[in-house]
């Protein structure tokens, strides 16, 4: 049986974090499904479909991956692309209560789905977005923790 796994997340940018969790993930399924989601809840800095191409335009070494958007309930858009994992990741202690949470709930909504939890590399432990986002508005150096291109879409967009 050939496993697909969703890793879901607003990458609003996708970091140097999220690349290496999605290299974990694309070693241990057989298809890694970026999901980009749309996230009303949030006032995003990229479109989504900047977001989306930004995630695309980074992963193509990774044959395996794919990258998608999406503005459904994860576990509905999980079923619609026949995954049976959903990746998340783990930066720090903090984050566990609510991915927890998430899990929990996922469980219910969707028992043939499994939630598994990676960590990132220790070197990107610290890095998130939001963290990206501020430092970048800032004119901070933001390079060694996104790749190349969103920098680069960084500089553009506070310009």
């Amino acid at each position: 049986m050939k496993i697909t796994a969703i890793y879901p997340g607003t990458f609003d940018p996708i970091t140097s974090g999220h690349l290496d969790l999605i290299a974990r993930a694309s070693r241990l399924y057989d298809k890694v499904i970026v999901a980009v989601a749309l996230n009303k809840g949030k006032t995003p800095l990229f479109s989504m479909v900047e977001r989306v191409e930004l995630a695309a335009a980074v992963t193509t070494e990774f044959p395996n991956v794919e990258v998608s958007g999406f503005d459904t309930l994860l576990v509905e858009f999980a079923r619609k692309q026949g995954a049976h994992v959903i990746v998340r990741g783990l930066r720090a202690v903090s984050d566990f209560e609510y991915e927890f949470q998430l899990a929990g709930m996922n469980r219910r909504l969707a028992p043939e789905l499994e939630t598994v939890f990676l960590t990132p590399a220790e070197q990107y432990e610290f890095i998130s977005s939001s963290m990206i986002r501020e430092i970048a508005q800032l004119k901070g150096d933001v390079s060694s923790f996104v790749p190349d291109l969103v920098h680069q879409r960084l500089i553009e967009k506070f310009s």
